[in-house]
């Protein structure tokens, strides 16, 4: 299994420089396409974490931009070698891409940022590197059933304790993006 996007370095649209359409109080929240190739035949959901370690030193933790969980295989637009892709704006589009796909609460969430409105606390929130241009890390895990002790505004840590505990290995997928500061 292998990610593929069209794009090396996270485009603007998807990040800091999002045009004002796409951002909600200055937030980026258009999430970006990608494919996941050699999906396992008996693979029947994909999960998703889109992180960025290199925040750690700006403030103090890794910050959680996205993730998603029990999104339906047959939901996506697939190919015939194995492959689906995960479509622009799924994140504003999930319910009606893939009903039964859970979203995460990203790092907006935190208490220590005081951000309120759930249309930027979960789902997906684009790169915004302060200090440099980050390496983002996007990792894709395909199971043959969905995580059940999962609900809608799960936390990072909990989709973690499910692929942890998953009864079978997990098949699964990273690649680096850079988000230019």
């Amino acid at each position: 299994m292998n990610i593929e996007t069209d794009f090396s370095t996270i485009p603007d649209r998807y990040a800091k420089q999002a045009p004002k359409e796409f951002t909600i109080d200055g937030t980026p929240i258009l999430s970006f396409p990608f494919t996941v190739n050699d999906v396992s035949e008996g693979a029947l959901y994909l999960h998703w974490m889109f992180v960025d370690p290199d925040s750690i030193p700006v403030c103090g933790f890794q910050w959680n931009h996205w993730a998603v969980a029990n999104v339906p295989i047959a939901s996506l637009k697939s190919r015939k070698d194995h492959a689906v892709t995960v479509p622009e704006d799924f994140s504003r589009h999930a319910e009606l891409i893939a009903p039964e796909a859970m979203q995460a609460r990203n790092s907006e969430a935190s208490p220590l940022l005081g951000a309120k409105n759930p249309k930027i606390t979960t789902g997906y929130v684009g790169p915004t590197p302060p200090d440099r241009d980050h390496e983002y890390l996007l990792t894709v895990w395909a199971s043959t059933e969905p995580f059940r002790k999962l609900s809608q505004d799960f936390w990072f840590n909990e989709l973690q304790r499910e692929i942890r505990n998953a009864p079978k290995p997990l098949e699964h997928a990273d690649i680096y993006l850079t988000g230019r500061a």
